[in-house]
């Protein structure tokens, strides 16, 4: 597979999204399962894998660190910090953070990380303390790169300026254009930092897979509660699955895959982090490195109009909010 770079950070063009192996986008698949599409991900030329001690929580970083344990040194592996799991508020407080990796490093079975993000930014933590915490941890050889999630543009160049980012990871898809309008992806091309889009397919939404009819299970399902998957705006966004299928028609590819193409054209240090529990929808999505899109494809594409906000509201609370 094509590589890329986040900063410093070469990657598959790529990566896997883990989280949906152990929680949040329904129950959890059987662990010897989880551990087999994850290797096969390997297998299919993915070196990219994304977690986080929160999924589960614990559960994911268990999973991919048993998973990757066979060819630890041919992959680079994503992690986060950030959140009090025990009050589900945040905690970025130096102690936290340096608790927090280590116990990471147990359950990854590693000696390192290959990248670990703020998670979420920490109102109560000023960004250049957090910064200089992982500075340490890099200095110690225990991280090897820096990265911020839902950051805002001042936050990363607060961060940038005391330990180099390479990475930010924010949700970004055809349905989610935000870092393109708050100054997020401007940064990252002025700064030299690589974008690294969850929720590439539209959290599920824009694989052809979900509609107005689709019932999410309350409990193990965090998007039943999304404004996106309403059946109303479920139903009011159906037209952009169909101008993705219609693409893809011409250029042999599915929805999902023309959703991934579209993002890998964007800039060429853009990785998404596709995530799925079904071997043959991992084939699929790999299938995107191999789509070219036309000016025209992307200018249809960029005319699509979406209905209903971001995630939830107890969700967009935890989001950035310095200008």
């Amino acid at each position: 597979m094509e590589r890329r770079k986040l900063g410093s950070l070469e990657v598959s063009a790529l990566g896997f999204g883990c989280m949906s192996l152990s929680a949040n986008y329904g129950p959890p698949v059987p662990r010897e399962y989880g551990i087999n599409v994850i290797r096969t991900a390997f297998e299919t030329g993915v070196t990219f894998f994304d977690t986080a001690e929160v999924y589960g929580p614990y559960t994911s970083e268990d999973l991919v660190g048993e998973a990757l344990e066979p060819f630890r040194d041919k992959v680079a592996i994503a992690t986060k910090f950030g959140f009090d799991i025990a009050t589900h508020g945040l905690n970025s407080r130096p102690e936290q953070i340096k608790k927090v990796v280590e116990e990471s490093l147990k359950r990854l079975r590693t000696d390192r990380i290959d990248l670990f993000y703020q998670h979420r930014v920490d109102p109560k933590v000023p960004m250049e303390e957090v910064a200089g915490t992982v500075k340490e941890l890099i200095e110690a050889g225990k991280v090897l790169h820096f990265g911020l999630s839902e950051a805002s543009a001042s936050n990363i160049r607060r961060a940038h300026s005391v330990q180099q980012v390479v990475a930010i990871q924010s949700e970004y898809s055809i349905m989610e254009r935000t870092p393109e309008h708050d100054g997020v992806l401007e940064t990252c091309a002025e700064l030299g930092i690589g974008f690294v889009p969850w929720g590439p397919v539209g959290m599920g939404f824009l694989t052809q897979k979900i509609n107005s009819d689709t019932k999410f299970d309350t409990n193990t399902d965090f998007r039943a509660s999304f404004d996106r998957f309403q059946p109303d705006n479920a139903a009011a966004n159906q037209p952009i699955v169909n101008l993705l299928k219609r693409i893809g028609n011409k250029r042999s590819g599915t929805p999902a895959q023309i959703a991934l193409a579209w993002l890998l054209a964007r800039k060429p240090w853009i990785v998404p982090i596709p995530g799925t529990t079904k071997l043959n929808h991992l084939e699929e999505n790999l299938g995107a490195v191999k789509i070219q899109l036309t000016p025209e494809d992307l200018a249809e594409i960029d005319n699509v109009r979406v209905h209903g906000g971001r995630l939830s509201e107890e969700h967009r609370q935890q989001f950035d909010q310095t200008a």
